[in-house]
């Protein structure tokens, strides 16, 4: 059976970093205050950037990765919550600026959980026959839906895009994905257009603590493994204590969940993809390794992938 191999990846960051001493000087808050409860100690702000042209960066950096050509894509994917423009949308604004005229184009509003849908999407035209080549981009500038004056959301969120490929190769090994949805709960964590984003703190905890490791155990009895055997758990990267919360419930060692919370914060459907491509150019992406991915947020939409490098 074909799967999609991750072939390349790729991430790209604003220059211009907010740290928690600058958001001491806008809010009632202390550097201490957030990296005890979040994990948090910076963030890059896009500024004038917009979600499409940092996507376009982190999507040219995962090309030349993966070796492939523009032009030999099949399908862009964008998981994206924060694009400046209604239409076009943001796939088809890369795919302008990057030259891949052959590929289809499609976004997916999933919030923190957008780069596990688009990832689902793009095995699921592989596995199909559809496609051979897809790109995967999940890419937010949240600093735009965040109220400033707010310390319970303004220290959390930080903007970015990653980006990986995913080639077409047949594979003996079992791939698998599953998401879930609970419109019931959306409220808890919502934005309409033209609101700051609003956050029910205590209730998207205690969802993520609860939902995470059942969906992590559900897509691995799926792939008859065994949390022992995973290498490593790629997390959204939330919040810390998230973090440490799933790995106590799933009684896998905290070494096993990489993170990169404290230099980026919250950077919504990119986490994944951007912590995904520090572990692959760091050199502790190794052939295969068995890996874990797994995000959640608004909707609420949580979801988890087995994959193996």
């Amino acid at each position: 059976m074909k799967n999609g191999r991750i072939a390349g990846t790729g991430s790209y960051v604003p220059e211009t970093i907010w740290k928690n001493e600058d958001l001491e000087k806008m809010v009632e808050t202390s550097d201490a205050w957030i990296r005890e409860r979040t994990g948090i100690g910076a963030r890059h702000i896009a500024g004038e950037e917009t979600v499409a042209q940092m996507a376009v960066k982190a999507a040219r950096r995962a090309l030349e990765n993966a070796g492939i050509c523009s032009t030999e894509l099949d399908l862009i994917l964008v998981g994206t919550s924060s694009s400046e423009s209604i239409f076009p949308n943001t796939a088809c604004l890369v795919q302008d600026e990057i030259g891949a005229f052959r590929a289809a184009c499609l976004d997916v509003s999933a919030a923190c959980t957008g780069f596990l849908a688009v990832y689902e999407v793009g095995q699921l035209y592989i596995r199909s026959g559809k496609a051979k080549n897809v790109l995967l981009i999940g890419a937010d500038a949240l600093s735009r839906l965040v109220d400033w004056q707010d310390r319970g959301t303004c220290i959390l969120f930080g903007d970015g895009a990653g980006a990986i490929v995913l080639t077409a190769e047949e594979q003996e090994t079992k791939a698998c994905e599953k998401i879930h949805s609970d419109g019931e709960k959306g409220v808890s964590l919502t934005c309409e257009k033209g609101t700051y984003l609003q956050m029910d703190g205590r209730a998207v905890f205690q969802f993520a603590l609860s939902r995470v490791p059942e969906v992590i155990r559900e897509v691995l009895a799926e792939a008859d493994m065994a949390v022992e055997e995973i290498d490593a758990f790629i997390l959204h990267q939330a919040n810390s204590r998230i973090i440490d919360g799933v790995a106590k419930r799933l009684k896998a060692p905290k070494e096993k969940f990489p993170r990169n919370i404290e230099a980026y914060g919250n950077t919504c459907a990119a986490s994944i993809p951007i912590l995904l491509d520090e572990w692959n150019r760091s050199g502790r992406a190794q052939k295969g390794q068995r890996i874990v991915l797994s995000g959640f947020g608004a909707g609420l939409i949580w979801g988890a992938a087995y994959l193996e490098w």
